[in-house]
């Protein structure tokens, strides 16, 4: 049987979707939202009914029937911590969004637009490893301090994706295989998937794991306690420090890494000690990870867009490729991942999760 499925991955100012049979991309757009547009709206929740309408007036011009779907899948939002695989959108996943039980954010549109566009056509809709994917063992939370706890924020859709791809590539089953997956962007997330569950990863959002292009990583805690109490700074500044004004961009001004190399090539040597010690950073990660598996890993994988540029990666490989084979996946594919997972399901190879039996209650 052939699979006809509509992918949505709403961003803040626009929505990607795309139609696939099968495997085959038959329609791909990203459609931009005037700033204008989005301000009419005080909460993004409230873009439901106008991003709906745009991706349907898309379909329509493309000359794809709505009647020709057979599922649709949606970028997961925030939801509560749950493990990774693909998910039925039901009633709790959706009362939790519109809730914003974790937070606001486009993502969370993602199932609601899906599951709409699906009940309208009598069609399964779901979500793929939403950000929220928490797999972490219980040792791997534990800090030095009880009040505080490790939490996992990881790239889950496009770790999973490559993981997959890897084990694919290794001739394994994924739940088989120790792997340390390394996705390199804006934030680096470094996961340690153990027989096919991230057991272990830094939180790459906001002040764990090694320093990226927009990220600080981890620092000297009690030099972070004197600079939050310094005068100098707002809560909200150090947060911006922490994500969006750390890394790359606090010590070199940019986030592009074209420019950082340019400026290497141009003799700049400040931006080769820094672009190094990011590299080395990541290494002593992907080192941390192994003892994880106590030294037992099958392979390192590398993804996101950093691993196109094949200096940094020689770097991060010439201080770990002892531990295990790395294998490089440049770039990510989230609409591509989306439909694999909802094709696994389809194809009975998986069995979709229900969210609400699945949701891990995190301990105080």
């Amino acid at each position: 049987m052939s699979w006809r499925i509509l992918v949505i991955n709403p961003g803040s100012t626009s929505t990607k979707i795309a139609v696939f049979d099968d495997e085959t991309e038959i329609f791909k757009v990203n459609i931009s939202h005037p700033l204008e547009e989005i301000q009419k709206y005080s909460r993004i929740i409230e873009q439901f009914s106008f991003r709906k309408e745009v991706i349907m007036k898309e379909l329509e011009r493309a000359g794809i029937s709505r009647e020709s779907l057979k599922a649709v899948v949606g970028r997961g939002g925030l939801l509560r911590p749950i493990p990774g695989g693909t998910y039925l959108i039901t009633e709790k996943m959706l009362e939790d969004l519109k809730a914003e039980v974790q937070g606001e954010h486009a993502s969370n549109l993602g199932a609601m637009i899906a599951h709409t566009i699906a009940s309208e056509l009598n069609i399964p809709a779901y979500i793929v490893d939403p950000v929220v994917v928490d797999e972490m063992q219980e040792i791997a939370r534990i800090t030095g301090l009880p009040m505080i706890r490790r939490r996992s924020i990881l790239h889950a859709l496009n770790q999973k994706k490559v993981a997959r791809q890897a084990a694919h590539d290794l001739g394994k089953p994924y739940d088989e295989l120790n792997l340390i997956v390394v996705h390199l962007g804006g934030g680096i997330s470094v996961g340690a998937h153990k027989k096919g569950r991230v057991v272990d990863v830094n939180n790459a959002l906001n002040g764990d794991g090694p320093f990226a292009p927009e990220r600080a990583g981890s620092l000297p805690a009690a030099d972070l306690v004197a600079l939050c109490f310094s005068g100098q700074y707002t809560q909200a500044e150090i947060k911006k420090l922490l994500a969006g004004k750390g890394g790359i961009v606090a010590h070199l001004g940019t986030n592009d890494m074209r420019v950082v190399e340019e400026r290497i090539k141009n003799g700049d040597q400040k931006a080769a000690l820094i672009l190094e010690a990011m590299a080395y950073n990541v290494a002593k990660w992907i080192g941390a990870m192994a003892t994880v598996f106590e030294g037992q890993v099958d392979a390192i994988v590398i993804t996101g867009g950093l691993a196109y540029y094949q200096d940094f990666v020689e770097m991060i490989k010439k201080r770990c490729s002892f531990i295990a084979p790395v294998k490089i996946y440049p770039g990510e594919d989230e609409m591509r991942a989306l439909l694999e997972g909802a094709l696994r399901v389809l194809r009975g190879e998986e069995k979709a999760k229900i969210y609400e039996n699945e949701i891990r209650e995190e301990k105080q």
